[in-house]
């Protein structure tokens, strides 16, 4: 009912979906303050597609999300940095070539994928444009340089849209892909893990001092910096403030429109519903109202008649009721006859723009002002909150003054202002800092200070107001061998172990080989010191327990039951596999997979063909010197998160 009646203007904004989905990454780079403009330091330069600059800062600022989400697990970081950049390169070479080829985008398509992307910059229908610029600014952008990149990712997705288009799926390749999935094979395995390797392994002194003099470009101690920090925490600041009944009754009288409540109704009404239907059905639909009408006059159940003829899904089960109903939100001749009626009065018809309705008004409740014992706890709470921040606001501000003029007496002004305070020595970037954590606000708002300069206020979080004064900044310098000898003798060791377990994985997987013509497998476990096991039926897309993927034994569901499979080894565990048993998928299930199969593979040929389309640019454009990569940057960037 209050989605069919109320009255109220409706803005509709439309997500650009595939847009967001292809940009995603792209927007998060290249808000990054100072995208696009030239870097005097080539070596902070990771690669150049045409004029544009993809820089370290860049790489740094996007991996501390990773970082800081955990998208990424922490020992895979180090393989995801290349990973990334190469996806930052592919897309800024895919816009560039669109460029190339005269594809253009309309100021027009620009300004529709910012209302969508910043819908919140909308207000009243119009586009803030003040707003929009302040928003910007606080992410360090002009309006020229985010609507440059808006525009060059959609000269990306348009190339894109045209390279995918026209996937063909042949229903030979659905029963082919309905198989794959479906199909299982069970099989026996033989596993061996060479035991107590490390404990074989050794590393010398001067094999550390000779990696590290090898290396040294690998150890780089990244800038730090110290810094006061003072907080002005909402609870700290709470607890001091009270407030008296006179205060909150002052406030009571100074805002009673805010507690007044209009005039309002409970009314259940019956919905013969016209709206879209055909005009020769109008007389019937009227007569049939009618006739409900002369029931619920008769003396009729009026819920029950409700929940029999109503059209209105909102209210019929409820037997037509809704309460609260005020002046302003329903359709004005439903409105108007409404509030007409008297307690228990039913109306006769009322024609709205939806159909025919019979009211009955069950109650009516006077406009009123709300009493102060009534609104006493909301007022304490909206009001103690209001005291709260303003404190908060004033405080800080305060603070922040006074630590510009004496930046000696951090600690003193804390006190004065009731505000939390630390001592943050050499801190770097990503690093947690005590009473905020890992905290980006702060490191945008300490990373460009000086020793001496004082920050601007900012958020450190929901509740937290803060403000920084750095003591000292450490740039960044070569590490020394005793800061780096542990991580050092970590990499030899595990270098050490993996040459000497792939050495006996090699062992056994020879042994392996010459025992695997017999077909026993408990033969080869007994000369190997294994153990035969059995996994249960698996598709090609699951699991084999104890194993892992199925993607491992993959060659099993291409094997006749019986079938020996090559040794293969996971890390230091060799394994040896042989197919027992296949189960051919029941045909009779293909129909009512089919679609989902075809979309399925679509998809697939279609990221195929988007994989193609980009390594024939990359190609290209490499060829044409057109793309460049720094590799000594990039190798210094992954051996940062190595260490």
């Amino acid at each position: 009912m209050f989605d069919l009646f109320r009255s109220r203007d409706k803005a509709v904004r439309y997500l650009l979906g595939a847009l967001l989905g292809v940009v995603a990454l792209s927007m998060v780079v290249t808000l990054i303050p100072g995208y696009g403009t030239p870097s005097q330091d080539q070596g902070m330069i990771v690669a150049e597609v045409g004029k544009d600059q993809i820089t370290v800062r860049q790489v740094q600022s996007v991996m501390q999300n990773v970082v800081r989400s955990r998208r990424v697990p922490q020992e895979m970081i180090p393989h995801y940095v290349p990973q990334l950049i190469d996806q930052m390169i592919t897309e800024r070479a895919v816009a560039y070539q669109a460029a190339r080829m005269g594809f253009r985008v309309s100021d027009e398509e620009v300004a529709n994928a910012i209302r969508s992307m910043l819908p919140q910059m909308i207000g009243g229908g119009e586009f803030d444009r003040n707003l929009y610029a302040r928003y910007l600014q606080q992410q360090g952008l002009t309006v020229d340089e985010f609507e440059r990149n808006i525009r060059t990712n959609l000269l990306l997705l348009r190339l894109q849209n045209i390279a995918l288009e026209g996937a063909i799926v042949t229903p030979a390749e659905v029963e082919q892909e309905y198989h794959r999935k479906n199909d299982k094979v069970k099989v026996q395995y033989v596993s061996w893990t060479p035991k107590d390797i490390r404990s074989q392994v050794t590393v010398t002194p001067e094999e550390v001092q000779a990696f590290y003099n090898q290396n040294k470009s690998m150890y780089m101690t990244p800038e730090r910096r110290s810094f006061h920090l003072l907080i002005a925490d909402e609870a700290k600041i709470g607890a001091a403030v009270q407030l008296n009944e006179d205060q909150l009754r002052a406030a009571y009288s100074k805002n009673l429109d805010k507690y007044r409540t209009p005039e309002s109704l409970k009314v259940r009404h019956i919905l013969v519903m016209t709206n879209g239907k055909p005009k020769e059905e109008l007389p019937k639909l009227e007569a049939k109202a009618n006739d409900i009408l002369k029931q619920v006059k008769a003396g009729g159940d009026f819920a029950a008649l409700a929940k029999q003829y109503s059209d209105d899904p909102g209210s019929k089960d409820k037997g037509g009721e809704y309460d609260g109903v005020v002046r302003g939100q329903m359709d004005p001749a439903f409105e108007q006859a409404a509030f007409a009626l008297k307690p228990k009065e039913i109306s006769n018809l009322v024609k709205t723009q939806y159909g025919y309705h019979i009211l009955q008004l069950l109650d009516r409740q006077p406009a009123k002002v709300k009493s102060f014992d009534e609104v006493k706890a909301e007022l304490a709470t909206e009001q103690k909150r209001e005291a709260v921040y303003n404190l908060m606001q004033s405080s800080i501000e305060k603070a922040r003054a006074e630590l510009a003029k004496s930046p000696d007496n951090a600690q003193q002004i804390a006190e004065k202002y009731n505000l939390t305070y630390a001592n943050v020595q050499n801190a770097g970037r990503g690093e947690p800092v005590p009473e905020v954590g890992v905290n980006a606000e702060l490191e945008a708002n300490v990373s460009s200070l000086k020793a001496g300069e004082v920050s601007p206020i900012f958020q450190a979080a929901p509740t937290k107001l803060a403000v920084a004064e750095v003591t000292a900044v450490q740039g960044p310098r070569q590490s020394t061998l005793q800061e780096v000898e542990a991580t050092i003798r970590e990499t030899l060791i595990n270098r050490k172990v993996g040459q000497l377990s792939e050495q006996k994985v090699q062992e056994t997987m020879d042994k392996m080989k010459t025992l695997q013509t017999s077909g026993d497998l408990n033969a080869i476990a007994k000369a190997v010191g294994g153990e035969v096991k059995t996994t249960q039926f698996f598709t090609s897309d699951g699991a084999a327990d104890g194993i892992g993927p199925a993607s491992y034994v993959s060659e099993a569901f291409s094997k006749p039951a019986g079938t020996i499979l090559a040794p293969f080894n996971l890390g230091n565990q060799v394994f040896l596999a042989k197919v027992t048993e296949k189960q051919v998928a029941d045909a009779s299930g293909l129909n009512a997979a089919r679609e989902q199969l075809v979309l399925s593979l679509k998809q697939r040929k279609s990221q195929e063909r988007k994989d193609l389309f980009e390594d024939g640019v990359m190609t290209r454009l490499i060829k044409e010197g057109k793309v460049k990569k720094n590799q000594d940057t990039i190798k210094r960037l992954v051996n940062q998160y190595q260490s």
